[in-house]
């Protein structure tokens, strides 16, 4: 094997290493910062950003439309000032919404949820309390709400709820965890009488996050070692299951929570992340509420409302009663379109399933690789710079359509920052590589490649440019001419690789006796050349001299036995007493030189 194709395969060997070492670098730099929290918690921000631009651009251009069959009687600001003008109090009476269960029903209807708690019982009209309750156990499609908190029970006594508001719930995934999050020691319960009947009883339990927008809600609460299921998705999976309510539910080995036929997404967290049809009171047909309380009261202007297997929310939109959040998609959005908003991606079934972590780890793995790959293989900056932006336009891009079409939440915020990161280190390692091959080759155009001294090419070019500083600061310097005596005898005597050790070892002898600033130069043959820049004759001779000591007390081994001794003959000429120009201060050397050999060698010539 050639020593080109030696080079060429440590090249390429260390091109390999180079890629791994860039990818590794990457790679762990990116764990380090997954265990800084204050980090984390800035990639999830700006995650949950790009999410919610990413909804907020879907709810405007794509075919997903909510559902026709999801009303909402509202308690809106209209409504609100109704009820205080004629009732003169809020709460009002629990018999209001007695009489809208009642008006409801007559369209069978096929639920009708209450997104409100109906906490403690009204000293001042129980009768009213007995009634809701009642009307609400006549009918099974009626559904109301509790809380959970870790309030002390030095406030509130917690309390033991039926086991028929239970479910059963087997979780087959290690990643979910149910009760961290969603884990409650106290119970805000509602009326005795709706707990105790068979009136349909969830949590309405939600989380935010740190930006104080909701963009995932729970699917179960757990209390007294027992799981409650949400309100929305009691309802939501009583429906999809033919109206008979699931008792038991299981989480599989992949994160889906499996409701009858249906299969849901869940987060490590045991939430389910919404998908949102459009911004509030525009999604969801709304019914004032006052509207068809003046309907049930009889008044004719009011259009006839049509409830007829329609899913009823009832729940305050006005904004002084203070049930308004903050979702992806709009920073004031009622409650009730929230649970909505559930309700609608149950039936679809169109949650968004946040993409697995070790999706995520290939997807930046291979980014990584594209991205140093496309920068240590292009000539231009400009294409490199224009192919990485592109590609992560590109990721981008897909990214939306996939969370259109596939509703899968593939992360872009860490990504991006790795496209940008692997980049930038890229670029830095490929110059770095490139200033290494430079430099080697650079020292293949100006080196010997037998003795590694400055070859003669570099010497004519460094006594020129000596010359030039010299006679501009009006300094001097030497020249030095070697020749190696006897040589010819070493490569017919011993043979040439012999002979290439002298070479060797005279030149070795020369770099261990010249200073750092001296150019040591191989200058034809046997023949070497020492250039010492502000350097006298008479401290060149003596220089010289030295090497010339040195030289012939180091012997060489030629065989296992037998060892012999090297000497040389040397000539020194000065600028500016030699000579002005190259030749002049060579040819003067040159006749020092041939003096010593004409004169016994293993000398310094005069």
């Amino acid at each position: 094997m050639s020593d080109n194709d030696n080079k060429l395969k440590k090249d390429q060997i260390f091109n390999i290493i180079a890629y791994f070492l860039i990818t590794a670098s990457i790679l762990f730099s990116i764990l380090l910062l997954a265990n800084n929290s204050m980090i984390v918690n800035f990639f999830n921000d700006s995650e949950n950003k790009s999410f919610d631009y990413r909804q907020s651009l879907l709810v405007k251009h794509r075919h997903l439309k909510p559902s026709s069959d999801i009303v909402i009687v509202a308690i809106d600001d209209g409504s609100y000032e109704y009820i205080l003008d004629k009732y003169g109090e809020w709460p009002i009476s629990r018999s209001v919404y007695a009489n809208i269960i009642e008006r409801i029903e007559q369209d069978k209807p096929k639920a009708v949820i209450f997104d409100l708690m109906f906490v403690k019982s009204f000293k001042t009209n129980p009768a009213a309390d007995s009634l809701l309750s009642s009307t609400m156990n006549k009918y099974n499609n009626i559904y109301t709400a509790i809380n959970f908190d870790n309030q002390s029970a030095d406030v509130r006594i917690p309390v033991s709820l039926p086991d028929r508001l239970a479910v059963k719930l087997e979780n087959n995934s290690k990643n979910v965890d149910l009760e961290g999050n969603f884990g409650f020691s106290n119970c805000r319960t509602i009326l005795d009488s709706i707990i105790n009947s068979n009136t349909k009883v969830g949590m309405i339990n939600i989380s935010r996050s740190q930006d104080g927008i909701i963009r995932q809600v729970p699917v179960f609460a757990h209390y007294n070692g027992k799981y409650y299921p949400h309100m929305t998705l009691l309802a939501g999976t009583t429906l999809l299951n033919n109206g008979i309510s699931l008792s038991e539910y299981k989480i599989d080995s992949h994160s889906n929570l499996i409701a009858g036929e249906s299969k849901i997404p869940l987060t490590n967290t045991g939430e389910v992340v919404l998908n949102w049809y459009g911004a509030s009171m525009r999604t969801y047909k709304n019914i004032p509420f006052h509207k068809l309380i003046k309907s049930i009261n009889g008044d004719k202007s009011i259009e006839k409302y049509n409830f007829n297997n329609k899913i009823v929310f009832i729940g305050t939109t006005a904004s002084s009663l203070f049930d308004t959040k903050s979702v992806p998609i709009d920073k004031i959005y009622p409650g009730v379109e929230l649970h909505a908003t559930y309700m609608n991606n149950l039936l679809d079934n169109s949650f968004i399933k946040k993409s697995a972590n070790s999706t995520n780890a290939v997807i930046i793995f291979l980014l990584v690789l594209t991205v140093s790959f496309i920068v240590f293989k292009s000539s231009s900056a400009i294409f490199a710079t224009t192919s990485t932006v592109l590609l992560a336009a590109a990721y981008y891009l897909s990214a939306y359509y996939v969370m259109s079409l596939y509703n899968i939440w593939i992360e872009v915020v860490v990504p991006l920052f790795v496209i940008l990161i692997t980049f930038a280190i890229s670029y830095l390692a490929k110059y770095l590589l490139k200033s290494r091959d430079f430099e080697h080759q650079y020292k293949l155009a100006t080196t010997d490649g037998l003795t590694e001294l400055y070859n003669h090419r570099y010497f004519q070019d460094t006594l020129k440019k000596q010359i030039d500083t010299s006679r501009r600061y009006e300094q001097e310097f030497s020249l030095i001419i070697i020749d190696i005596d006897f040589f010819k005898k070493f490569n017919d005597t011993y043979g040439h690789q012999v002979g290439d050790a002298v070479l060797r070892t005279v030149a070795q002898i020369l770099k261990k006796n010249t200073r750092a600033t001296d150019y040591v130069c191989r200058y034809g043959g046997e023949e070497m050349s020492i250039i010492l820049p502000q350097t006298s004759k008479n401290e060149a001779t003596i220089h010289a001299q030295r090497i010339c000591e040195e030289v012939a007390k180091t012997p060489l081994k030629v065989s296992n036995n037998t060892e012999c001794n090297i000497t040389i003959s040397l000539g020194v000429s000065s600028f500016p007493q030699d000579g002005e120009t190259p030749q002049k201060i060579i040819e003067c050397a040159d006749k020092a030189l041939y003096y010593a050999k004409e004169h016994g060698r293993n000398q310094v010539g005069k």
